[in-house]
């Protein structure tokens, strides 16, 4: 079994991966219309008894996702607005789309949510609301609160991501800075009735992470907010005005985020139509059509991105060693979402971070192939979903005068894989479920 052929069928399980979650599909699988009966998993909605429905919706897939909608919903719907990252928009017939900044959220987001909070203000007690999110959900809903600016949302956005703080915690305090997150959606859409359908980008698919939870209780508090700050000593750098605002929230001046026993979330319907243990499942099913002993590693994995692909590196070196796990050939498989605490001044995101620690461990080994890619099709401000390395991809940059290490060091990947062509290259795949982790050995 050549590298070639390792690398062709990463990409396959990799595309495997993707497939499974692909938003129109999820769409269809967890809701059906006959009769005037909408069926939403295990709920029903005499579609009788409402006035109009509404679609509302942020992240990456929210387009895609609206395009079932409209084929099943018809001209039941009566309006709608979705917000979308740049170059991930859908021809749609009904609901508006709004392409808006991710990570860094944006004017255009901005101006996106506020049409959105305009069109909840046209519904009432008769009305139903569907509301459609996936990652990039918590920046493509930006909507500071009154005495914040979407420059002081960015400031403190940037300063977490730089920092290396989990999605959890950033959405923790994107949620106490809003006026929409952290169930405070929710809050704008009562008294209609909210049917919330997500594509999970969280680790666990907690329901109050994805998309900052605003259409569910939420379980973090303005305390919470002040010890990640502190944890990531930022606290001198953020705006004073942020920091005021959460000091106030602590002290009780602010009303916290709505919690569990708030009359809000009674007419409300939260369904998971896709996760990444969904993408990662796939990816070993096609893996084992192709003859590979397959092993789930975790789709729980988090922590800093070049670690992780340490802990990768050194299972292929096992399998190489031993045959544990699993025997050659082999595939291991792992899903989740790892964070790169930013050193230097490079191009790059967290997969291809991986994938370029990766290749430093694994250079001069036979018959191993490691991939990392976003199931968005994009990793960090790049136009790459991610990377693959082998033995020689080492050997094969310094051929061309590039030094993995030093591209390490400065978080420089991107540059790193462009000339030696392994990054890989997906355009928008129209969903996203966070990562898939591969390890080929064969």
């Amino acid at each position: 079994m050549d590298t070639k052929k390792l690398r062709d069928d990463a990409l396959a399980i990799f595309n495997a991966g993707v497939k499974a979650v692909d938003p129109v599909d999820a769409i269809k699988r967890y809701l059906k219309l006959e009769d005037g009966i909408l069926s939403v998993e295990n709920r029903t909605y005499d579609l009788a008894n409402y006035k109009g429905v509404y679609i509302i919706g942020a992240g990456k897939a929210s387009a895609a996702m609206a395009q079932p909608l409209e084929d099943i919903l018809g001209d039941r719907i009566k309006a709608g607005a979705v917000n979308v990252k740049y170059g991930h928009a859908a021809q749609l017939k009904i609901i508006r789309v709004n392409e808006a900044g991710h990570p860094i959220p944006d004017e255009a987001g901005l101006k996106g949510t506020k049409q959105i909070i305009q069109l909840l203000q046209q519904t009432g007690d008769k009305d139903l609301v569907i509301c459609l999110l996936s990652g990039g959900g918590s920046a493509l809903l930006p909507c500071p609160v009154d005495e914040l600016t979407l420059e002081n949302k960015q400031q403190v956005t940037k300063l977490l991501l730089e920092a290396g703080a989990t999605i959890q915690e950033i959405n923790a305090v994107r949620k106490h800075i809003s006026r929409i997150k952290g169930g405070q959606l929710a809050r704008l859409v009562y008294p209609s009735t909210l049917i919330s359908l997500i594509l999970s980008d969280v680790v666990g698919d907690k329901l109050d992470s994805i998309a900052s939870g605003p259409n569910v209780p939420d379980t973090s508090t303005f305390s919470d907010c002040q010890h990640i700050l502190d944890k990531y000593s930022i606290k001198q750098k953020i705006p004073a005005a942020v920091l005021e605002h959460l000091e106030r929230g602590a002290s009780g001046e602010i009303k916290e985020t709505p919690k569990a026993d708030d009359p809000v979330f009674k007419k409300t319907q939260n369904v998971i139509i896709g996760s990444n243990i969904l993408a990662v499942k796939a990816a070993m099913k096609k893996a084992q059509e192709l003859k590979y002993h397959s092993l789930i590693l975790s789709s729980f994995i988090e922590g800093e991105t070049r670690e992780v692909a340490k802990v990768h590196a050194a299972v292929a070196k096992e399998i190489l060693s031993t045959g544990s796990p699993v025997p050659r050939p082999a595939c291991v498989i792992s899903g989740g979402e790892t964070t790169v605490t930013i050193r230097g001044k490079g191009l790059g995101g967290r997969n291809q971070e991986f994938a370029l620690a990766a290749a430093i461990e694994i250079d001069g080994l036979e018959d191993v192939v490691i991939l990392c890619g976003g199931t968005d099709g994009t990793d960090g401000p790049t136009d790459a979903a991610g990377a693959l390395a082998d033995g020689k991809t080492v050997r094969r940059a310094i051929a061309q005068g590039l030094n993995a290490e030093f591209h390490l060091r400065e978080n420089d990947s991107y540059h790193f894989f462009e000339p030696i062509g392994d990054l890989l290259i997906t355009g928008p795949t129209y969903t996203n479920v966070m990562d898939l982790r591969l390890v080929l050995v064969g």
